[in-house]
């Protein structure tokens, strides 16, 4: 959960990198509250219908979720992309239809440089207060 909170807290940061672990942990909360949004909204009986009549499989508190989540999320894939050493705008190869995402989830499960690449430090061997065991006690 601290992982999710302090990539929450970087909002609008892209410089840096992110390790392996900040940003699959990102991602497991970010499915545990989606499942959760898409199951309040069967609760409450919300759905999305566009004007053609089609009416989409979630409501409008998912949706909600997904739109505040799309910037800290391409926040943390861009410094998880720094941490291998590529640019963020690596992120783009996911328009090529699945090769393009198949490349990018191999670069997002890659080990991060082990030393300080242009991007900045390793995260493995930077202190940050926020993600130390010993400060959330």
């Amino acid at each position: 959960m601290k992982y999710y909170l302090y990539v929450l807290k970087n909002y609008f940061v892209i410089s840096g990198r992110a390790s392996r672990r900040e940003y699959w942990m990102f991602i497991l909360f970010n499915i545990i509250f989606a499942t959760c949004t898409i199951i309040i909204d069967k609760i409450i009986g919300s759905r999305i219908t566009i004007r053609t009549g089609f009416t989409l499989p979630y409501g409008y508190v998912y949706l909600t979720y997904v739109i505040l989540l799309l910037i800290p999320g391409t926040t943390v894939s861009v410094r998880r992309l720094h941490d291998v050493g590529k640019s963020g705008w690596m992120i783009l190869i996911s328009f090529i239809p699945i090769i393009g995402a198949i490349w990018l989830i191999i670069l997002y499960l890659k080990d991060g440089d082990f030393h300080e690449n242009k991007y900045g430090k390793n995260p493995k061997n930077v202190f940050i207060p926020e993600l130390n065991s010993e400060s959330l006690q």
